[in-house]
């Protein structure tokens, strides 16, 4: 699909012609049933999971020696729990098992899980699981896409029924409930109530109003110097007597609002690269309405990234800057390099990636839930509304780590009462953006679906973008838990890029391992340099070979950034009124704060 040059950004640039056959906002019965659909489901497509096991089931159907396979694996799980159950008979207290959980499963680790009965159940459970994934993988002429759906969906579904979810059949939970007389199930009662409450106001979760925007987060002192119909740019107060000439422009994922950069103060990576000396800029995206069905990727890359880019360097007097881009913003700021290095703008200095990616053609388990039905659906659901708003995509993040986010914390808040406090991460998950239904579909599509950006089709200006036309020195941050953008598929720049490539591997997931400031108990990196022209090296002998280091990442990336700068000087204005960024209004702004 190609995207049209937009025009300079303007306050109120008109919005751009849909493209045909992809997505258009019409109101035929077929598109309001999908949308009516989707309310029901969180926007998840029935026919894409129907299919996945029609395909799964007629070919376990041929497969009689897959068959069989699978009903030895059967009567032998029978035999192993038997055998196993007649060796603890006289000694229920044994500390045996017949099957360990896998590692990144924690529900049975508490040492009541080894008292009979509740080992039985748990072991029975574990033993069950495993068959079903016997089951679901491995089915010879199943689609790998298929395949992945079925054995996801079996897991969830088994995950519902694990005796950790269940008073009887829990012993932490049942020694609470007798220790407190049932009290803890009363609180979990008024907990739950609390919490449906809340959901049908559209309030946050309990606990998240104590960071308030502007206050406990987003506090950095700066100013908002430019303004459009899609972002506002925040120009940061310096903190050092004097500064990097180059200024830091961060980009950040349309999906998400800017602060996860600038929590409270003990962890803003905004307040910290400020503190280093450098000058900041970051876009903080406006959270779209139905109004903004048609904005789309051009308007982003030309209203957002370069208006940004215009602005930071024509009030600094900057000839380069440093490009920060966090997950799909990462994405862009890398499309838009591209394009800059395609058309001889050489304004980037350097081009640093958090968790974003280049290729997607192995982005986690997320691609389970994108397929041309789903996009259908989804772009189905969209035209009824001009958006997708962030409670239809819940489902689908909900489930990527369903024992995290939705049992475990069920059990902990309904069951054990305990409600879970809050911190300025989890406020800040809580407080969620829209996107426009046209630049939504169009990145599906060009991105996942299509891998475009990878795969030299992408156009943009009406021309073609290659990552490999990109110069720039980069940073590039993986972490080692991400179910958005699993570290190796971040990796995968190595193979595109020519240029040189500072790789970080971080510990935490796609929130947490960006937000790992220095001090922060727990944290390790490895970090090497791949130069230009140098041969690749396989991510996982990239990992074996590369030493772990312990602390936070944060200082490597600011010694970095300024060995790929100039001398300091003296910080730049607030604002340059004359040439048309004058300062507007305090940080963090209007648009961050718009639901």
């Amino acid at each position: 699909m190609t995207v049209t040059q937009r025009q300079p950004p303007t306050s109120d640039a008109a919005h751009v012609a849909l493209p045909q056959g992809h997505f258009s906002p019409t109101t035929g019965v077929d598109r309001r049933l999908h949308a009516a659909i989707a309310r029901v489901t969180r926007g998840l497509s029935p026919a894409a999971i129907s299919v996945a096991w029609i395909d799964w089931g007629l070919h376990l159907l041929a497969s009689p020696e897959k068959q069989s396979f699978l009903m030895a694996q059967a009567v032998e799980k029978s035999a192993l729990l038997q055998t196993w159950l007649r060796s603890t008979a006289w000694s229920p207290q044994a500390r045996t098992r017949v099957i360990d959980p896998l590692p990144q499963d924690h529900r049975f680790d508490a040492e009541a899980w080894s008292g009979w009965p509740f080992n039985v159940s748990a072991q029975a459970f574990q033993l069950t699981q495993q068959w079903w994934h016997h089951a679901t993988t491995g089915v010879r002429g199943v689609d790998p896409a298929d395949a992945r759906i079925v054995e996801f969906m079996a897991r969830q579904a088994l995950d519902i029924m694990a005796p950790s979810n269940s008073v009887l059949t829990n012993p932490e939970v049942l020694a609470h409930t007798i220790q407190e007389g049932g009290a803890n199930l009363i609180r979990g009662w008024q907990n739950w109530l609390e919490d449906v409450a809340r959901h049908a106001r559209g309030e946050p979760p309990a606990g998240a109003e104590a960071f308030r925007i502007g206050h406990e987060v987003a506090a950095t002192p700066g100013k908002v110097i430019y303004r459009n119909r899609l972002i506002e740019l925040i120009q940061y107060a310096p903190s050092t007597g004097a500064v990097r000439p180059e200024p830091i422009m961060i980009v950040p994922a349309w999906i998400m609002k800017y602060y996860i950069l600038d929590l409270s103060t003990e962890n803003s990576l905004i307040r910290w690269l400020v503190g280093q000396g450098f000058t900041v800029f970051a876009i903080s995206w406006k959270n779209p309405t139905s109004r903004d069905r048609d904005t789309g990727f051009e308007d982003y890359h030309r209203l957002g990234v370069m208006a940004a880019m215009d602005a930071a360097t024509a009030i600094t007097g900057a000839k380069q800057v440093h490009g920060i881009g966090y997950c799909l913003g990462g994405t862009l700021l890398s499309i838009a390099a591209a394009a800059m290095a395609r058309d001889g703008d050489d304004r980037l200095a350097t081009l640093s990636l958090f968790a974003a990616q280049t290729d997607f053609t192995e982005a986690g388990e997320i691609r389970l839930f994108i397929n041309e039905s789903q996009v259908a659906f989804l772009e189905d659901m969209m035209a009824e509304q001009g958006y997708l708003d962030a409670s239809q995509m819940a489902g689908a993040f909900q489930m990527l780590r369903s024992n995290d986010l939705i049992w475990s914390r069920m059990v902990r808040e309904y069951l054990m009462g305990q409600r879970t406090p809050v911190t300025d991460l989890m406020a800040w998950n809580a407080d969620p953006t829209r996107m426009p239904a046209r630049m939504h579909s169009e990145y599906l599509r060009q991105l996942f679906l299509n891998n475009d950006f990878a795969e030299g089709r992408m156009k943009v200006g009406g021309s073609v973008v290659a990552v490999s036309d990109i110069r720039a020195p980069v940073f590039a941050v993986g972490t080692e838990w991400d179910h958005v953008a699993p570290w190796r598929s971040v990796y995968k720049l190595h193979m595109l890029a020519d240029t040189d490539i500072t790789f970080v591997l971080t510990n935490g997931g796609h929130n947490a391992g960006i937000v790992s400031e220095p001090g922060h108990p727990h944290r390790h990196y490895r970090i090497a340099t791949r130069h230009e022209r140098a041969p690749f090296t396989e991510p996982d002998r990239w990992m074996d070979e590369t030493p772990v280091q312990d602390g936070s990442w944060w200082p490597a990336f600011a010694k970095w950034l300024g060995a790929h700068s100039g001398d300091p000087v003296p910080p730049p204005p607030m604002g340059a009124a004359k040439m048309g960024y004058k300062v507007l209004c305090d940080a963090p702004g209007s648009y961050v704060t718009r639901t």
